[in-house]
């Protein structure tokens, strides 16, 4: 008899906040390439974005990228508190190789 469980285990709650972390991080590359080619301030001259800037894009896919954190974190995929110390480590890994970014009080 085959079995009804996803060959990944993951319950469909935890597929679908993964995917919306997934979504959320490509919307949120997609925010960083326009200003790479574009600059902060450049607007999109039409459609849902029409008005914003570049930065303002940005910021809103940041938030939609921490609030699909939040929810991992509420669903109990993931430790707010690990994640945390993930950053501090990738801060302080990160730090010999930046050469114009100012040093962080850790």
């Amino acid at each position: 008899m085959l079995s009804a469980r996803h060959f990944n285990n993951l319950t469909p709650a935890e597929a679908e906040r993964l995917a919306l972390l997934a979504e959320e991080c490509g919307e949120c590359v997609q925010a960083i390439g326009k200003i790479m080619r574009h600059g902060y301030e450049s607007q999109h001259p039409e459609g849902i974005y029409s008005g914003a800037t570049n930065r303002q894009r940005l910021v809103a896919e940041m938030g939609d990228v921490q609030a699909a954190i939040l929810m991992l974190c509420e669903g109990g995929d993931v430790r707010h508190a690990d994640i945390h110390t993930a950053c501090v480590d990738k801060l302080t890994r990160v730090r010999r190789y930046l050469h114009h970014q100012k040093a962080l009080n850790l």
